[in-house]
């Protein structure tokens, strides 16, 4: 039986997952990758090998209480009846918190859990899910190796005026900090410009991950030096439903004169703000570019997210001191042709200039002449999760060993 590692990204009513073989000596190998979805209500399973080939597929229905517990023993089960029988090893876990403690993935334990768990207010949509599959699994499977790989580490590099906020030093020493998130997509896209230009791994560069969560990071020489979002997933760029960076004054306004509770203003700055608020139509931007030639909210809702894109932008040039490359990622930045397209025309006092064609088919390389680079990189949280995990795992085994 061949021993696997698990990625699991947990949300509120899904479960995805990735499989990776792991042989010694070379990077982890995906193998399989599939998701619940509708869980607590009627429950679908699919799970594909790396040509999109199915290989297994199910559904419950809404009485038969498929949840997060029932989806995880499923999944165990099903990798050791596959046509090649499978054997976890150990279970790596996107966490997007870790607040100051966490710099680096970590092998989970109880104490490790309830620290995790203090900082359930500081990502209140997000770290709740990320938790219960860790539960569940030392529940379930207490011998089972989990590691926490956080979206949050990866920004730990930053110098401390990048992290400050103009705040009383009561609030910093409470945690209240810049501590920025995306970070697994910005480790990979770290760890791979090298295979694109040698010379991005040591230069200054802006990788814009753009998608439902949206955020801009600075590297430079492949290590993080500022980024947009901040004390929460709220700050920065405006995303799918989340607002971005807004004046504290706004969320006075809604408790004092439109009467919102903290949870109801919460709700609003999470869930009905963004490209969602702005245009009144949708989060998704593929339905915001079929309607913006006739809506003009969709187009306001895109034009105000391509300003802010290309503002921020600037700000981090001006942290970088320069630029030499700016890189695409995630659902919007490797899938929209039309808004790397504004992002770079909104970035031409910086020197970028497109190469139309090569933007219509993907790139990698999108600019047109010398001088900055833009190019497309398709990230790749679960593989730096993989190799996270892996690392962990083997760094205990050594430990066992010795």
């Amino acid at each position: 039986m061949t021993p696997v590692l698990i990625v699991l990204n947990a949300g509120s009513s899904s479960l995805k997952f990735q499989v990776f073989d792991v042989p010694d000596g070379v990077e982890p190998r995906l193998v399989w990758k599939g998701l619940y979805e509708g869980l607590g209500g009627s429950t679908h399973f699919l799970v594909k090998d790396t040509d999109g080939a199915v290989l297994d597929e199910m559904t419950w229905d809404s009485g038969d209480r498929f949840g997060h517990e029932e989806a995880l023993v499923h999944l165990v089960s099903r990798l050791s009846q596959f046509r090649e029988e499978r054997k976890p090893v150990a279970i790596g876990h996107r966490v997007v918190h870790g607040g100051e403690a966490f710099s680096r993935p970590v092998l989970v334990d109880e104490a490790v859990i309830q620290r995790l768990e203090a900082l359930v207010p500081l990502a209140p949509l997000h770290q709740p899910h990320n938790l219960e599959p860790i539960r569940i699994v030392r529940r379930r499977l207490p011998g089972m190796p989990q590691v926490a790989c956080f979206d949050t580490a990866f920004h730990q590099t930053q110098s401390d005026i990048a992290s400050l906020f103009a705040l009383p030093r009561e609030m910093r020493e409470r945690g209240v900090r810049r501590y920025g998130f995306h970070g697994l997509s910005y480790d990979y896209i770290a760890s791979v410009l090298k295979d694109y230009d040698p010379r991005l791994a040591e230069g200054r560069v802006v990788v814009a991950h753009l998608g439902n969560g949206a955020s801009l990071c600075a590297l430079k020489d492949g290590v993080s030096i500022a980024t947009t979002m901040g004390f929460s997933a709220l700050d920065g760029l405006p995303m799918g439903t989340r607002c971005g960076a807004v004046d504290a004054g706004v969320v006075f306004f809604m408790l004092r004169e439109m009467k919102l509770s903290p949870e109801e203003a919460e709700r609003v700055l999470y869930t009905k703000s963004g490209l969602l608020g702005v245009s009144g139509i949708s989060n998704d931007m593929r339905v915001l570019r079929s309607k913006a030639a006739t809506n003009a909210d969709a187009k306001r809702a895109i034009d105000l997210f391509v300003y802010r894109i290309t503002r921020e932008i600037g700000s981090l040039v001006a942290a970088l001191g320069g630029i030499d490359g700016l890189v695409f990622t995630a659902g919007i930045g490797e899938n929209d042709v039309a808004t790397r397209a504004e992002v770079i025309a909104g970035l031409a006092w910086a020197g970028l200039t497109l190469d139309e064609a090569a933007n219509r088919t993907g790139g990698p390389r999108i600019s047109s002449r010398s001088g900055p680079t833009a190019w497309v990189i398709p990230t790749n949280e679960e593989l730096v999760i993989a190799r996270q995990t892996r690392s962990v795992l083997g760094a205990m085994q050594a430990k066992l060993a010795s």
